[in-house]
């Protein structure tokens, strides 16, 4: 390790694309979470009804209007203008319906409301309506905030060891493996993880669902909520239905699938490029504490989307270190404690696509710090 806790990534023989990568500290920060909620200013913290539902309702309102041109103008439309509205619509629809996903988000975080029971039931009806098991993903993801960094105890996108690597994944590293691999995790990966946990972490004594209300994810104090959240999503299947069997399933995968398929690409997007990072360290039981593993993580650039996606692209450290924050003072206190936490901030302005594509190719497995002595430290690597 160099000055500073820092090292470069693993250099390879040849140049590589995070050859001039240098990794956040792994060593415990100078500072406290106390510090970094001292310095950032009291209002900051303040949840707002109707500034909250300001901007719900400004989603609804967008997505409704976009729901109302394609409806009442798309059928005018000559032959050939329709191969270029539709798939328009689907792109704007989708980033709009993203926005909302990130303020039920929110509601699960009781960053909505000062009210739990506002927050559950606003959490509730929208992510039902974009086929999230509000309760369930609540309770995992609050454990994923709770144990970020860790190998053994995060919830999602946990790295696998070089040693865990399948005897095909040599196979699929390289332009065309990471193209397909790509495609499976941003169109199937989030329902798959909900139903089969996959990319999640391994769980004993049962089978790791989100629909499942005596999953191994859950205590038994969750349990019963699990079914409201499996009602929430029963009672939108049946509405889905019964548009359909009136409008067809066509106009129901158009006005409603192609969406819910880009808004949930965005969100295995967005945590992917969130978590991963060839900077980024994760630790064992041996290294892991809270802080460490909620300053793993990195801010991104979406460039107008920031806004479109309520700026959970880019106030990503903060929002680990301040959950219940409301998003619109996450900014703000970005702002104030990036000088505090200094080396253990990291900021990724690499365009998006090409950004996915580096982490993608040099981000595979975790291997132990080998150029330190914390045996507990583990960085990403890429050869097979």
């Amino acid at each position: 390790m160099g000055a500073g806790g820092r090292m470069q990534v693993s250099p390879p023989s040849k140049k590589s694309e995070t050859d001039n990568i240098k990794c956040v500290p792994c060593e415990t920060p100078p500072f406290t979470v106390g510090e970094l909620k001292k310095a950032i200013p009291p209002h900051c913290f303040k949840r707002s009804i109707p500034r909250s539902f300001s901007y719900l309702i400004w989603d609804i309102i967008i997505a409704s209007c976009f729901y109302y041109v394609a409806t009442t103008y798309f059928p005018l439309l000559p032959h050939p203008l329709s191969y270029f509205a539709w798939p328009l619509y689907w792109a704007c629809q989708g980033c709009v319906l993203t926005g909302v996903w990130v303020i039920a988000h929110e509601c699960g975080h009781h960053a909505f409301s000062d009210y739990q029971w506002l927050d559950d039931t606003v959490g509730l009806i929208f992510h039902s309506f974009l086929l999230v098991p509000y309760f369930s993903w609540k309770y995992s993801h609050r454990r994923h905030h709770s144990n970020t960094g860790s190998l053994e105890r995060d919830e999602v996108f946990v790295p696998k060891k070089k040693s865990d690597i399948k005897w095909y994944g040599k196979y699929l590293n390289n332009p065309l493996g990471r193209t397909v691999m790509l495609t499976v995790q941003f169109t199937l990966g989030w329902p798959l993880y909900l139903a089969f946990n996959v990319s999640g972490r391994p769980y004993d004594g049962g089978f790791a669902c989100h629909f499942h209300p005596n999953a191994p994810i859950y205590n038994d104090r969750e349990r019963l909520q699990i079914y409201i959240s499996d009602a929430g999503i029963l009672a939108v299947c049946y509405g889905l239905y019964r548009y359909a069997a009136v409008q067809g399933v066509a106009s129901m995968v158009c006005f409603y699938g192609v969406p819910l398929l880009i808004v949930n690409g965005f969100l295995v997007l967005i945590t992917y490029l969130q978590h991963t990072h060839p900077s980024l360290p994760h630790y064992d039981s041996s290294e892991w504490d809270w802080l460490r593993g909620a300053l793993a993580t990195v801010d991104r650039d979406y460039g107008i989307l920031n806004k479109v996606f309520h700026n959970i692209t880019d106030t990503h450290v903060a929002h680990h270190l301040f959950s219940t924050m409301p998003h619109y003072h996450a900014m703000e206190a970005t702002k104030v404690i990036k000088p505090i936490l200094g080396e253990y901030y990291q900021f990724d302005g690499t365009p998006v696509v090409k950004a996915m594509w580096r982490e993608a190719k040099e981000c595979i497995y975790v291997e132990p710090d080998r150029q330190g002595e914390k045996k507990g430290v583990f960085w990403y690597n890429n050869k097979l």
